[in-house]
């Protein structure tokens, strides 16, 4: 699991099937003092999380496949939830 803050959506007119419908987001990592960390990545919302809100993500392949149920989606990351401040 990975803290990071949303920076972005995501906005395509043509996508992997496994796409439609959902809610892409540009996910900016963050480490324990809340710096960016790493390159961003890309995420699927099902939390509908706002902009700049801290945010939990897992990078765990086999649940977002689940979750949109396509084997071989080319999803990867997934938030699974948002941080209080």
């Amino acid at each position: 699991m990975i803290l990071a803050r949303i920076d972005g959506t995501i906005v395509a007119t043509t996508c992997h099937p496994s796409m439609v419908g959902r809610r892409t987001v540009i996910c900016q990592p963050l480490d324990e003092q809340g710096r960016d960390a790493g390159m961003p990545v890309l995420a699927v919302d099902p939390l509908g999380a706002g902009l700049h809100q801290r945010v939990v993500l897992s990078t765990d392949g086999a649940a977002t496949r689940k979750l949109v149920g396509d084997p071989k989606t080319p999803l990867r990351n997934l938030l699974i939830g948002l941080v209080d401040d």
